[in-house]
């Protein structure tokens, strides 16, 4: 079984069970003048790891493994966003509000969608999902099962709520789960660093972290 140099130690892989997950690069959390941004957020942070993310996008895809890539996203009715979503804090703008991209998180809405530098290519899974996780309300597990996917590798963003939930549920249904540290970020990188030790500590009681250039020489080995 081939290895990957991770912490805290190395994460044994199969090649024929692993698949890559990419949380959430969209546009309303990358780019300028999205949600991410409404918030008062620095997105160049996020932005800077997409050359990183297409790197491991581009591994996987040499190597002919499965991607999934994650949206977050609502319907336009706003019938699966609760109110204990939708309504916190005080933004300048929320969750169906019209932005400088379209109805801020609905489904269809351009805001929504991937950015163009790591946009899902023929044969790759978007799933739209309502919450943090991508496994809740979504069809994820089964599609993992079908293609007998075990472990998982994750991108994206941001680190401790979207990327660390999913990981999370991940784990609680007996997924291997590593995290790419280079390829995820946050607006804020002190949730990045915590979110990597609380993944990592105890042993690895969620899962693994290591960084893409590792992950990429394991599967070119």
């Amino acid at each position: 079984m081939a290895e990957i140099d991770a912490a805290p130690f190395a994460f044994p892989f199969q090649r024929d069970q692993i698949a890559l997950v990419v949380i959430d690069m969209q546009r309303d959390f990358v780019e300028p003048g999205g949600f991410g941004a409404s918030l008062g957020n620095d997105v160049s942070l996020l932005g800077a790891i997409v050359p990183t993310v297409r790197r491991l996008l581009d591994g996987f895809r040499v190597a002919g493994l499965p991607i999934f890539h994650t949206r977050e996203c609502h319907l336009p009715d706003l019938s699966d966003c609760p109110d204990a979503k939708r309504m916190r804090g005080a933004p300048s703008l929320r969750i169906g509000d019209d932005g400088p991209m379209g109805r801020i998180l609905i489904a269809g809405e351009p805001g929504a969608d991937i950015i163009p530098e790591l946009a899902p290519q023929s044969g790759e899974i978007v799933i739209d999902k309502p919450g943090k996780g991508a496994f809740y309300a979504t069809d994820l597990g089964r599609m993992l099962e079908e293609r007998g996917v075990k472990q998982l590798v994750f991108a994206g963003v941001t680190t401790e709520v979207c990327v660390q939930t999913t990981m999370r549920e991940a784990n609680d249904r007996g997924y291997d789960c590593l995290l790419a540290t280079d390829a995820t970020e946050s607006y804020f990188p002190a949730f990045k660093a915590a979110a990597i030790a609380m993944i990592t500590a105890q042993g690895g009681i969620v899962g693994w972290a290591a960084p893409t250039d590792a992950i990429l020489e394991a599967l070119n080995g």
